[in-house]
């Protein structure tokens, strides 16, 4: 599977995903979560969705080599899973009998993988010949 295709999949999925979780919170967790919880519940949803997208671009960036474009990747899928999924476990945290709240600083790491895609996005940009 040509790493262009790999993107545009995964990038598919978690819109889809994000879409699905974001209307389970806005209908299912409504009168379950507080507010705050259910607030984060959607950061987390708001930023999968940001970073699909962001996947979808840079699948399109003609500048890009196969090499560059699959490290951006995996520096995304990453950062969505550590940034997004432990905010999901965070904010539904009261709902279920195990405490992960010592997830917390997996958030933090999983933002830095994030900025760190769009860092090195800006570096590939500045450096490009085309």
């Amino acid at each position: 599977m040509s790493m262009e295709k790999k993107i545009f999949l995964v990038a598919s999925i978690l819109g889809l995903v994000s879409v699905i979780l974001g209307a389970f919170a806005a209908h299912g967790l409504r009168n379950t979560l507080t507010t705050t919880s259910l607030e984060s519940f959607q950061t987390g949803v708001r930023y999968q969705m940001y970073h699909a997208f962001f996947l979808f671009v840079v699948g399109l960036m003609p500048q890009l080599t196969p090499a560059q474009k699959g490290r951006l990747f995996w520096l995304t899928v990453i950062g969505i899973v550590l940034f997004s999924g432990s905010i999901y476990l965070l904010a539904t945290n009261a709902l279920t009998p195990i405490d992960v709240a010592v997830l917390g600083p997996i958030t933090h790491l999983g933002g830095v993988f994030l900025i760190s895609a769009w860092g090195v996005l800006v570096g590939y940009l500045y450096k490009s010949k085309k």
